[in-house]
């Protein structure tokens, strides 16, 4: 596995001198010492705006991985025919641990071909891994909230339960959801009586037994976060009931 390199920013030798001295007017030590002390304190470099901050890159054990990231091996495997263990060594070998979370997936997508799904849950679990979010947050601070949930009909049955406003009241019966945008019977996002969007995807797992998975994103904090996962698990519960009738 390819880790980080511990690296130290130098100091060019105009500004060497100049930070020397201005130590030696401060402490009174001679220019020897005051050199050395400069020398082992590394200058942080001013981040760009716009760029990730600053992350404590992690090094958990393989067995962990599936457990931080979210997502079993099994089921990554199945889907991206890796383990957790080879996207991290995959992802650390090409240093993706200094890119963005859109340059992770745009590396994912372009050099191993993945799902458009998968892109997202393989880069989302690997820097989870890496210690570069937490679970259920962006890399820019926000939370998102995630749910998902597989039933016994087929995908196209599942989509229409979402998409169809008269059969989604069935278990759903809250006024003003509208859908944005949809892709029968892949995709679709609805808007919240509040505002905001939900995206929801589906995928079939044969003839009739199919998934769905939505996610809803830019929450301020943790604990907005896990209300609406509760909330979200209870209208599924009630899908789950409109499925069965």
């Amino acid at each position: 596995m390819v880790h980080p390199r511990e690296t130290e920013t130098m100091p060019r030798q105009k500004d060497l001198k100049r930070l020397v001295r201005a130590r030696m007017q401060k402490t009174g030590e001679a220019y020897t010492a005051a050199r050395a002390q400069v020398l082992r304190k590394p200058r942080t470099p001013t981040r760009q705006e716009g760029t990730p901050a600053p992350a404590t890159i992690t090094h958990p054990e393989p067995k962990e991985y599936a457990a931080i990231a979210g997502m079993s091996d099994d089921v990554v495997k199945e889907k991206t025919g890796c383990t957790w263990e080879l996207w991290v060594k995959a992802l650390d070998h090409s240093r993706a641990y200094e890119l963005s979370h859109r340059e992770i997936a745009k590396l994912v997508k372009e050099k191993w071909d993945t799902p458009s799904w998968w892109t997202q849950m393989v880069t989302v679990g690997y820097e989870r891994i890496k210690g570069l979010r937490t679970r259920g947050q962006q890399r820019n601070g926000s939370y998102t909230m995630s749910r998902s949930r597989t039933f016994s009909v087929g995908v196209e049955t599942l989509y229409d339960l979402w998409a169809d406003g008269r059969r989604r009241k069935r278990w759903l019966d809250e006024a003003g959801v509208k859908v944005r945008t949809a892709t029968a019977p892949k995709s679709l996002r609805l808007q919240m009586p509040d505002g905001a969007i939900v995206a929801v995807g589906f995928s079939s797992k044969g003839r009739d037994k199919s998934t769905v998975a939505l996610e809803q994103a830019r929450l301020p904090d943790r604990e907005t976060a896990e209300a609406l996962k509760q909330r979200w698990s209870g209208r599924l519960d009630a899908l789950s009931d409109a499925v069965e009738r």
